[in-house]
């Protein structure tokens, strides 16, 4: 990181930005090309857990190539100025990189989905086997994450 007074080495803070956080834009490779998502998610123990339908774009890139890029933000205040070069914002981010996998026990992806919605509710949830059936569920396994704020 080229700025060092901006990081974030503390993993704990880093987990804190990841837990708050409720979108997380997962990053693949499209032949020479990237390709970015936005996707609700959730945080637990190093990975990342997704879930989606069984079919499409990003489904087949990460079947190509496993490695993936994310990143998560919270901006916490823009700051206004009357020059356009005094102009901030205050915020934190996480960036990271790991490897993508697909769950397919219904005891694992239940287990990723209360995951998912625990990052949004307090609730505790039923999935029907019908839906476990239909949905799709994405573990990334962490292998490096950094923290910036301003």
């Amino acid at each position: 990181m080229r700025r060092k007074e901006k990081e974030i080495t503390k993993k704990e803070e880093i987990e804190k930005i990841l837990k708050q956080s409720h979108v997380c834009r997962l990053a693949m490779v499209d032949e020479d090309k990237p390709y970015l998502v936005p996707m609700n998610f959730g945080y637990s123990d190093g990975c990342l857990f997704f879930h989606c339908a069984k079919q499409g774009r990003k489904i087949d890139l990460i079947k190509k190539n496993p490695n993936i890029c994310f990143e998560v933000d919270e901006l916490i205040r823009l700051k206004k100025a009357s020059l356009a070069c005094d102009w901030g914002i205050d915020f934190k981010s996480v960036i990271g990189s790991g490897k993508a996998q697909f769950l397919e026990d219904s005891k694992e992806k239940k287990n990723a989905l209360n995951i998912i919605m625990s990052q949004y509710s307090d609730r505790s949830f039923e999935y029907p086997d019908e839906m476990l059936e239909k949905t799709l569920v994405i573990k990334v396994v962490i292998d490096e994450m950094t923290g910036k704020q301003s």
